[in-house]
């Protein structure tokens, strides 16, 4: 027995990857530096993006569409604070910022809602 497979969706698929890089991020503070609470946010937010937007797909409403991906951007804002916070506090390293990652899912849900409040 095995999970549904969904048809391809650019920002579902981007924003589950970068979900599981963030589950995958987590076990680093938790397991070798014994932090707990930064990383328990991070991983509260970055689960949160991808589940929003998720979400969003399934939305009976343009404007709940909209509400939903603008909770998500806000997500991943949230989310790139507790990476910075994490990674200058030298709980985990630079490398594993997953600055790229949420760039790219923020210019993409950010041109979501502009084409969607335009359409």
């Amino acid at each position: 027995m095995g999970c549904k497979i969904e048809k391809q969706n650019v920002i579902v698929d981007k924003s589950f990857y970068f979900t599981l890089s963030i589950i995958e991020l987590y076990k680093y503070p938790v397991k070798v530096k014994k932090e707990y609470v930064l990383s328990k946010q991070l991983l509260r937010t970055g689960t949160s993006v991808g589940a929003n937007i998720r979400d969003a797909v399934v939305t009976q409403s343009k404007k709940e569409f909209i509400a939903k991906m603008n909770i998500s951007l806000k997500e991943i804002h949230e989310c790139q604070y507790w990476l910075q916070l994490l990674s200058k506090s030298g709980f985990i390293i630079n490398e594993q910022c997953l600055e790229n990652e949420e760039n790219e899912l923020i210019k993409i849900i950010t041109a979501i809602i502009k084409t969607s409040n335009e359409n």
